[in-house]
């Protein structure tokens, strides 16, 4: 996947527009970000993910899943573009949307149909 793919992807949800963060590429709901390509240029910033999951993720997928210790204290996982595909991202995107969208919007929306 590419980081052209994965907005593309992410620019399917309401409210999503494209957008910078700390100097990257990246998607925001309501002007707080959804998704963030890395300054590596090769992986994206998952957000919203429990330290819990984040460990079951990085030990069962350890060539897409990862982190640094900068993202060790946020509910963040760091997932590498060259692994990732439309299935696996969508419910990442999705459950950062949520909490970002507002609840109309939520409760508008149809799915990824």
């Amino acid at each position: 996947m590419t980081w052209e793919e994965a907005a593309a992807l992410g620019l399917l949800l309401p409210g999503a527009e494209e957008g910078t963060s700390y100097g990257t590429p990246a998607l925001k709901v309501r002007g707080k970000l959804l998704l963030r390509l890395r300054e590596d240029g090769e992986s994206l910033v998952l957000l919203d993910v429990p330290a819990e999951e984040r460990e079951t993720l990085i030990a069962a997928e350890p060539e897409i899943f990862f982190l640094t210790p900068h993202y060790r204290d946020h509910e963040i996982v760091l997932g590498r573009l060259a692994g990732m595909d439309a299935g696996r991202l969508r419910p990442f995107l999705e459950r950062r949307w949520r909490r970002l969208a507002t609840k109309r919007g939520v409760a508008g929306w149809g799915g990824w149909g």
